[in-house]
């Protein structure tokens, strides 16, 4: 079967169909196609923003949960240290109340 002049000309469904295939960026999104690798550095250069920005916001979140861990652990050293002073003067008044009971009873 031939293809003639005159088929072509009449707009037969497979000059739509070759028309398309001739010019496959008029159904694709804006960027992929006839773009080339120019058209594909635009879409990589936000994904290695996006990429820097979640890791800029990562370590900074990172440092203040450092810098609040720290702050708490102080807090609890600190509580500590208080504790122990008073453990230690309530053992003390205790001895001394021991003694002064003793004395009472002899």
């Amino acid at each position: 079967m031939a293809v003639t002049g005159d088929e072509t000309e009449t707009g037969t469904a497979g000059d739509l169909t070759a028309y398309q295939l001739r010019n496959p960026s008029s159904s694709l999104p804006q960027g992929v196609a006839g773009g080339g690798a120019h058209g594909l550095q635009k879409p990589v250069q936000e994904a290695v923003q996006k990429r820097e920005l979640r890791l800029m916001k990562n370590r900074e979140a990172a440092r203040e949960c450092r810098r609040k861990k720290k702050e708490y652990v102080k807090c609890l050293e600190n509580r500590v240290a208080v504790l122990e002073n008073q453990n230690k003067t309530l053992i003390e008044e205790l001895r001394a109340l021991k003694d002064i009971y003793r004395h009472k009873a002899e």
